[in-house]
């Protein structure tokens, strides 16, 4: 009976109201210093990074707030100079706030290094994918005498003999030496028409 009297008091409906007078206050505070915090409705338009050096990069986004992050350094691309951005992320006109961070794409200063694999023997239909696979061009293609028909005799790089597990730079143009399916006893043998 006593918790039924003490609902109904004046005492009991002040400290409501108050209770739900600071809750609404709270809130509210809590908005704002979100709002502020998030910096909501700031917009920074993104640069254009592209082919940018590093050191141009730094002075466009220290002018806007902005930070930057290497992601990569390994890719190269011939249309764009050694140590440029080739990629960035948010791209150029997307809206972001102070302080985020842009991650960008370095051109590598070369092709990579890559292994020749070793391909002696191995039919041409295996050799020419394999190689371009790896980002190495196919050159001339020449025949010797071997018994084995288009199996990989011998690779060249530059007029040399190219050993397997060398590294070449990618794009570099290897040319195959291939069997023409002749016996080469049978060639140097002489012919006898008595």
């Amino acid at each position: 009976m006593n918790f039924f009297r003490f609902i109904f008091t004046k005492t009991f409906w002040v400290q409501v109201v108050i209770a739900a007078v600071v809750t609404i206050a709270l809130c509210f505070a809590y908005l704002f210093w979100l709002d502020w915090y998030t910096n909501h409705d700031q917009k920074i338009k993104v640069p254009n990074l592209e082919k940018l050096s590093l050191t141009q990069v730094d002075e466009q986004l220290e002018v806007l707030d902005l930070r930057r992050k290497i992601i990569d350094s390994a890719s190269y691309n011939p249309a764009y100079k050694p140590r440029t951005v080739i990629e960035q992320d948010p791209r150029a006109g997307k809206f972001v706030k102070e302080n985020r961070q842009i991650y960008i794409k370095l051109n590598a200063s070369g092709y990579g290094k890559v292994t020749v694999p070793n391909l002696i023997y191995k039919t041409r239909r295996q050799a020419i994918p394999t190689l371009e696979a790896l980002g190495f061009k196919i050159g001339q293609i020449t025949y010797k005498p071997n018994i084995a028909e288009n199996t990989v005799l011998e690779m060249r790089y530059k007029g040399a003999t190219l050993v397997p597990g060398s590294q070449l730079s990618k794009t570099s143009t290897i040319d195959l030496v291939l069997a023409d399916g002749n016996n080469p006893a049978a060639i140097a043998q002489p012919t006898n028409n008595e």
